[in-house]
């Protein structure tokens, strides 16, 4: 479903996925099956996103940005891709990879460059300026590690063990 208030230039857009109103897709990107492209969100050209992946309102992803298999991009997370940025200077743009599974919270924002871990969790309004390894938990201006999360969310300690759902995840 694509709402007829969005531009949706690309072709590679996965069976069931939504895109909601106003979002803007152009013509390189790549969506997977089973998105949710929630409100007003932009999508540049050279971006890939997997499958299931929710990317909710006022997110702009920006050529380099890969996001794999089952990741949350929360509302109003910022993505950049250019250390130096200058107008109408264009070169090849810093590469961001949210790996399979990781959660980015509300406001967050990701510094070109860095690889954000398997179901690793950054917290609401972070600034992301180093790369997050697997199950990490990350927060705060700059953000910094915190511990860990299962791939439930839950935290967990540094064996990755769940208390929660009980699951050894290494």
């Amino acid at each position: 479903m694509i709402h007829q208030s969005s531009e949706v230039q690309s072709e590679n857009i996965g069976e069931n996925t939504n895109i909601w109103q106003f979002c803007v897709v152009l013509k390189g990107a790549k969506i997977g099956k089973n998105c949710n492209i929630n409100f007003n969100v932009f999508v540049e050209n050279d971006v890939q996103i997997g499958d299931n992946v929710t990317i909710k309102s006022g997110v702009q992803i920006w050529d380099g940005v890969r996001i794999e298999d089952d990741a949350f991009i929360g509302p109003n997370v910022t993505f950049t891709n250019d250390f130096l940025p200058r107008s109408k200077q264009y070169k090849e743009f810093a590469k961001t990879t949210i790996k399979k599974g990781a959660s980015i919270g509300a406001n967050s924002t990701i510094i070109c460059g860095v690889n954000i871990g398997e179901y690793a969790m950054v917290g609401a309004g972070s600034v992301v300026t180093k790369n997050i390894g697997k199950q990490e938990l990350w927060y705060g201006n700059p953000a910094c590690f915190k511990g860990y999360v299962c791939k439930c969310g839950q935290k967990c300690d540094e064996s990755l063990v769940c208390k929660d759902c009980k699951k050894e995840e290494k």
